[in-house]
């Protein structure tokens, strides 16, 4: 099919800030209308960050008006499940502020969706998430509830620990007002949001499990046990330029802690000589212009994951692709660490490095072929 090419005025800027600064030259080749580039803060929320980035670009895509949804809402909805669950596992669980992709679906299907205007999460006295304290806290309480020493949980742990939740980030979101109506969280996914929990899946691709079957991700965070569809690596590629050729956007889950990925410069990928085998000068200038890029295959994929070299970092949103002046393809990733870097908070991520460096990706099942659909059982 056809893709319209949809450009946004801050792409153009980002990608000439790159020109310039850079030996780098891209050309667009897909560019998925989205929403403005939002910030964690000082959370570890990026999970919810990406995932509600995805919801808001899946309302454009379906001729929406997209809502800037409240990350802070599925944030709440999180905890209070998860306190439940560490409690019910004894702590022996991870808790803390990190989560996977699919937490933000289970909680849209289960809870339904606020707009951040009616709930930012904010009742701490801060422009931005500082969520350090509220977690410690959080995490004291359930640690106390689990020694039991009273010998009995009494019937009122979870007000208490909620509670904590509704100073810190509210307790305004059961009901609430926009554009002049009165909505709950389900009134509002299904009138307003508009969108199927149910079509969304998760992809990985990981040989310590069989292929074409859901797995759990073994990473800290997966704390709900999300499951994913795992297949051989180069088909998460596949997967990936199936939806966004189709108009699809893709959230994505990686290791962002090599030397090879750069906030600061804007890009990702796979050098072809080891950061530590580099000279100083090849350091240096190792996002200036395009170098080789090793080829990565699934061996290496599953070592560095089973060596703890691959672990659940961070997700972000990727939302096109573009080619250099080699011809080489590179995604276009949407951060949420606010618009100070060279894209204004975008990223080029090379395949190669998404290939090594997943963890997992969410994606809208609808996107895909009938024969991939047959493959996958969706």
């Amino acid at each position: 099919m056809n893709l319209k090419v949809l450009v946004i005025a801050v792409i153009f800027l980002a990608v000439g800030n790159l020109n310039a600064q850079n030996g780098f030259e891209f050309k667009e080749v897909v560019n998925i209308e989205t929403t403005n580039v939002k910030n964690q803060g000082a959370s570890g929320t990026c999970w919810s960050y990406s995932a509600n980035s995805f919801l808001e670009t899946e309302m454009i895509r379906i001729g929406k008006k997209p809502v800037d949804l409240a990350e802070m809402f599925f944030v709440k909805k999180v905890y209070l499940d998860k306190g439940d669950r560490y409690v019910r596992m004894h702590g022996a669980l991870e808790f803390g502020q990190g989560g996977a992709l699919p937490d933000v679906f289970e909680m849209y299907k289960k809870y339904g969706a606020v707009p951040q205007e009616a709930f930012s999460g904010l009742n701490y006295g801060t422009d931005i998430n500082r969520h350090g304290e509220m977690s410690a806290i959080l995490q004291a309480m359930l640690d106390a509830v689990i020694k039991n020493k009273n010998k009995k949980l009494t019937p009122v742990w979870k007000k208490a620990y909620e509670s904590v939740l509704d100073v810190y980030l509210g307790d305004n979101e059961d009901k609430f007002q926009y554009n002049g109506k009165s909505y709950t969280p389900k009134s509002f996914a299904k009138e307003v949001v508009g969108l199927d929990g149910n079509d969304y899946v998760q992809f990985t691709s990981f040989t310590h499990q069989p292929f074409y079957q859901n797995m759990v991700i073994m990473v800290p965070d997966n704390w709900n046990y999300g499951l994913s569809m795992n297949v051989p690596m180069d088909e998460m590629i596949e997967v990936v330029d199936q939806c966004l050729k189709n108009g699809y956007s893709v959230a994505w889950a990686s290791d962002v802690s090599e030397k090879f990925f750069s906030w600061k410069k804007g890009m990702a990928y796979v050098p072809g000589k080891s950061y530590r085998n580099m000279q100083d000068e090849e350091k240096e200038t190792m996002f200036s212009y395009p170098v080789s890029e090793a080829k990565v295959t699934q061996e290496r994929r599953q070592m560095e994951y089973d060596n703890y070299q691959t672990t659940d970092d961070h997700a972000m949103h990727i939302v096109g692709i573009s080619k250099d002046q080699s011809g080489k393809e590179w995604y276009l990733v949407k951060n949420s660490w606010d618009t100070r870097n060279p894209f204004e908070g975008y990223l080029y991520v090379s395949k190669e490095y998404f290939k090594l460096k997943t963890t997992a990706f969410m994606i809208n099942k609808n996107a895909l072929t009938s024969k991939m659909k047959k493959k996958y059982r969706f």
